[in-house]
């Protein structure tokens, strides 16, 4: 028996039909059966400290995240880290979610390689992130990264990470 379902912080925004997996399902975007296809980029408002309580892209990226849609996880984020500047804090964060989310989709896989070297490059980025603010956007970044190492190191399917937010 798992964990139960965690809440969730974009509820009125539903969940895609489908998990991606690259090679098993139609590509979200790319493929006429994607359930992203022709869906436009997010180009709502930049993440910021002063919004990310009410910013649904991050928001939705988070809730994607926690039920194991980490494809479209990354996805959500991407919109919002392309807005962010180069040398951003933010930028590091968001990249480090996506490198995250997508180190998950390897485990999934089974593809370890790709589980050490996306968890290396996301831990890294996240790290310089908690050296300036341990708690970022509602997440308790030491937490986050412990957890996900945790459940990246074992080759069989555990309770997923979660990135809980404060």
């Amino acid at each position: 028996m798992g964990a139960p379902d965690p809440a969730r912080y974009a509820p009125n925004t539903p969940f895609p039909p489908y998990r991606h997996a690259p090679g098993r399902t139609p590509h979200p975007r790319k493929h006429p059966d994607g359930h992203s296809y022709n869906t436009e980029e997010y180009a709502g408002p930049p993440l910021t400290m002063e919004n990310w309580r009410e910013n649904q892209a991050y928001l939705y990226g988070v809730d994607l995240f926690n039920y194991g849609y980490w494809w479209e996880a990354h996805e959500a984020w991407e919109g919002l880290w392309g807005q962010e500047d180069k040398r951003s804090l933010c930028r590091g964060y968001l990249q480090g979610l996506i490198q995250m989310a997508a180190a998950l989709v390897k485990w999934r896989e089974g593809n370890r390689r790709g589980v050490e070297k996306l968890g290396g490059q996301a831990r890294i980025k996240l790290e310089r992130v908690d050296g300036e603010n341990p708690v970022y956007m509602g997440l308790r970044i030491a937490a986050f990264i412990r957890e996900v190492e945790s459940a990246l190191a074992v080759a069989e399917q555990v309770d997923p990470p979660l990135l809980r937010l404060s």
